[in-house]
């Protein structure tokens, strides 16, 4: 009776852990520069572009208004009420319109299944974000970190 209760136990902890599927990365990890054909950015201003734009593969990225960086990846396990992603930009220390330094930016992201690929980007679009040094994105669900990569702002 008693190894019947193990048993049963142990199938019971097991279908829980397939139904918690953890999301993962799938395959490689694309980062560097988005290819972007408009040269001449205002401030504010911003690019509509579609998910399949290139990526220039670099961690250096150019200090100048208009450029948008990052990483693009494939999630598996991804579920509807899953726990969001965490989008963690660490940055040298941007200074918002208001005065405020900012050496992060915390951005939680819901699960889109249908999605194929998912992206993590920066784009200055305002001269007070254009900021030479290292920035550090981290991806995360939960505690688990699912990518990182760093850029060197020149």
């Amino acid at each position: 009776m008693q190894q019947f209760r193990f048993a049963t136990m142990t199938a019971l902890l097991l279908a829980a852990g397939l139904v918690q599927a953890e999301v993962r990365v799938q395959g490689p990890v694309e980062y560097g520069v988005f290819v972007s054909q408009h040269k001449d950015f205002q401030p504010g201003e911003r690019v509509l572009t579609q998910s399949t734009q290139q990526i220039e593969q670099t961690s250096v990225v150019p200090a100048k208004l208009g450029t948008k960086f990052g990483m693009r990846y494939t999630l598996t396990g991804k579920t509807a009420n899953g726990e969001p992603l965490t989008l963690l930009y660490l940055t040298p220390g941007v200074v918002g319109a208001d005065g405020q330094r900012h050496d992060k930016f915390v951005v939680t992201q819901k699960l889109v299944p249908d999605a194929p690929q998912d992206v993590m980007a920066f784009e200055f679009s305002e001269h007070n974000e254009v900021v030479p040094g290292e920035w550090h994105f981290l991806l995360f669900q939960g505690d688990r970190k699912l990518a990182e990569q760093r850029f060197e702002v020149r």
